[in-house]
Formats: C-alpha cells, sequence, structure tokens
C-alpha cells in the first residue's frame, strides 16, 4: 500500500545543512528498507500557479490554491505494509526534516 507523507513548513527558509543531513539519512533508510518510492522538495508557494479549467477557458491564478502560514514544502511517496508503519515512517520523518508531516493512503 501506498501513501503520501507530505512535509508541512510554516517558515520562508529552506533546511539547514543538518537537517538536510538528517532528511538524506533517512532517505537512505526508505531505500534500504524497500520503502522508498518517490520524494521530492517543493519551491516556496509564492512559485505556485493554479490552473482552473473547469468551464472550458483555463484560468490562471498565481500562488498557491489556499493562503496560509504553513505550506507544502516536500512529500515523500512510501510503500508500507499498513497504516501504523506508515505512521511510524512518517514519525521518524519528521524527526529527521524538523517539521510536521502529513500521513495519506492513496486510494
Amino acid at each position: 500500500m501506498q501513501f503520501l507523507l507530505s512535509v508541512i513548513h510554516d517558515q520562508p527558509d529552506l533546511a539547514p545543512s543538518d537537517e538536510m543531513a538528517a532528511i538524506d539519512e533517512f532517505n537512505d533508510r526508505l531505500q534500504a528498507d524497500g520503502h522508498w518510492v518517490f520524494a521530492g522538495g517543493l519551491g516556496f508557494p509564492n512559485t505556485a500557479t493554479v490552473i482552473d479549467n473547469r468551464d472550458g477557458a483555463a484560468v490562471v491564478t498565481d500562488g498557491p490554491f489556499v493562503e496560509s502560514k504553513e505550506y507544502l514544502a516536500g512529500f515523500w511517496i512510501i510503500e508500507a505494509p499498513d497504516l501504523d508503519v506508515a505512521l511510524k515512517l512518517a514519525a521518524d520523518g519528521s524527526k529527521a526534516c524538523n517539521r510536521k508531516v502529513e500521513v495519506r493512503p492513496f486510494l
């Protein structure tokens, strides 16, 4: 079963080198243990563009789809046998990146 681990951040800065090292170590562990599917960091919300083409005429809006102090800074997609394992991995990921992590299963 696959899960999305969303990294939630609330500061206008990137992870310092010690956090990046901890993230790299966590990524290595995910790969070694067979949980790794994909991961990535995202640009800041001010780099986002929202496209709404529901009415047949695309409307392009600069910025994120919702204004909030917290934003999605990155993510992991993992393979885990169940939610309990995903939650444990998310706790480890949260510690590694020093940020909140949301866990959601793929349907």
